[in-house]
């Protein structure tokens, strides 16, 4: 069994998942738009290039996501995405990438079970959580 998280964005989708691509070192291994699907008949013209599925791949995990259409598209809440490393260095790197226009809930730093973990939301309202592995 695999578990994944599967994000939802108001029309950012695209940007979103090339930002965490270059972040998080993935690699975008399926993006495809409504335009695309056998649906494009169906959907708005201001709709057309919005996603309609993507997956990223970093390394044997995945997140996937989509453009919600505006009546289905509610702000996170109550969940996170975690993100866990190795090398504080790296788990700072990755929530300084990812706190670029969003908003710091925890600011990345030590704490008693690790030598690096902070808390944001991202300029696309996903939160998330950074966590490096090596105890403090």
């Amino acid at each position: 069994m695999q578990v994944a998280p599967y994000l939802n964005f108001n029309g950012h989708c695209a940007e979103a998942f090339r930002m965490y691509e270059k972040c998080l070192g993935g690699k975008i291994v399926m993006m495809s738009t409504h335009g695309d699907s056998p649906m494009k008949d169906q959907v708005p013209p201001d709709w057309q290039d919005k996603v309609i599925h993507a997956v990223l791949q970093l390394g044997d995990n995945v997140i996937m996501g989509s453009d919600a259409p505006p009546s289905h598209y509610a702000t996170p809440q109550g969940t996170s995405v975690s993100v866990s490393v190795s090398s504080a260095a790296d788990g700072e790197r990755i929530f300084n990438e990812l706190a670029q226009g969003g908003k710091v809930t925890m600011p990345y730093g030590k704490t008693f079970w690790s030598t690096g973990f902070g808390m944001l939301t991202d300029r696309f309202g996903t939160p998330w959580m950074v966590n490096c592995e090596t105890p403090a």
